[in-house]
């Protein structure tokens, strides 16, 4: 008799747990809760002050080594490659207050400007770009006036990377993983969603790695229309429950079609805590916006998820961050 209910209770936990595996809000599992003071202690816990010396100014840009280098170089078999970058916009919408300017100055010649920050335009942050209470990543701490009579910061900028970006790229599609065409605004992507998708694809991010997750904003937004993106409005995107989990992969750049944080936020008192502790805390450079669509049809069409990524951000130097083409190439 004994035997026999230990059986049936084997046989229960196997229905149980067999569905929660292709993703945890899918299945119908809450996202995990973190709070305020877990938040602020992962801030010491986890942080990469002084991993790379105290006058780092690149952060986790220092994972992609030369070897780091040569492994992405072989992920290019068939030699096709897509952009990741949105095209230029210039009308102004919900979600694009700042539209680029674009001006024709002549039959053979044009000029641009952009307010690049947002949750428009395709671009790169550097480590000059959030801080907390006036500290940036590294203990960087400038004076707001000198900043601005500089006109850009003396550490941390994006003038750092002139040198490019060459690293593998992973994309994570949770709206595949879901299987749904889009997540719909305030979706938490959470760790078990990030986990899900590994086991189902195979592949494993590892150090060094670009990580692009995608949320299919640019697919819903081509069927119902612009929509308020901001930290006071509603976007999905990954949860905090997953920055220990960057730490630990030790993830070189994060990347999404949105701002990479889920609005409103899953933290009390932070606005943006994955983004915002990406770039203080772990010194990770984000893409924000980048348009995921096409390179999601070609891993699809390949079942092929990683990729070589190239970047080469304008190299400004001072600069907060940079509009970017990134380009995967398969």
């Amino acid at each position: 008799m004994r035997r026999m209910l230990l059986g049936t209770l084997a046989a229960l936990s196997t229905v149980i747990l067999i569905p929660a595996v292709p993703g945890s809000a899918q299945s119908g599992d809450a996202p995990q809760t973190i709070t305020k003071a877990q938040y602020d202690r992962w801030k010491t816990e986890l942080s990469n002050w002084g991993r790379w010396g105290t006058d780092d100014q690149i952060g986790a840009m220092n994972l992609i080594t030369p070897a780091k280098r040569r492994q992405a170089a072989t992920l290019v078999r068939e030699g096709v490659s897509v952009s990741l970058a949105r095209d230029v916009d210039t009308e102004r919408a919900v979600d694009n207050p700042n539209p680029y300017e674009r001006q024709m100055l002549a039959i053979g010649s044009d000029r641009f400007g952009v307010a690049f920050h947002g949750v428009a335009h395709t671009h790169l942050d550097s480590l000059a770009h959030i801080n907390y209470d006036g500290v940036f990543y590294n203990g960087y701490r400038p004076d707001a006036d000198a900043v601005m009579k500089a006109g850009g910061h003396a550490r941390n900028s994006i003038g750092n990377l002139k040198n490019g970006i060459f690293t593998r790229g992973v994309l994570i599609d949770i709206p595949r993983l879901k299987r749904v065409p889009y997540l719909e605004p305030g979706t938490v992507i959470s760790l078990q969603d990030i986990e899900a998708w590994e086991r189902m694809t195979g592949v494993k991010v590892t150090a060094g790695d670009a990580v692009f997750i995608r949320t299919g904003r640019w697919a819903r937004r081509a069927v119902v229309g612009a929509w308020d993106l901001s930290r006071t409005g509603l976007r999905p995107g990954p949860g905090a429950s997953i920055i220990p989990w960057l730490k630990a992969r030790d993830v070189a750049l994060l990347g999404s079609d949105v701002p990479p944080s889920t609005a409103p936020s899953d933290v009390a008192g932070e606005t943006g805590p994955v983004h915002d502790f990406a770039l203080v805390t772990l010194g990770v450079h984000l893409f924000d916006n980048c348009d995921l669509e096409a390179l999601a049809d070609a891993a699809a069409a390949r079942k092929r998820w990683d990729f070589l990524l190239t970047v080469a951000p304008l190299p400004i130097r001072g600069g907060t961050g940079s509009p970017v083409n990134p380009i995967a190439t398969f």
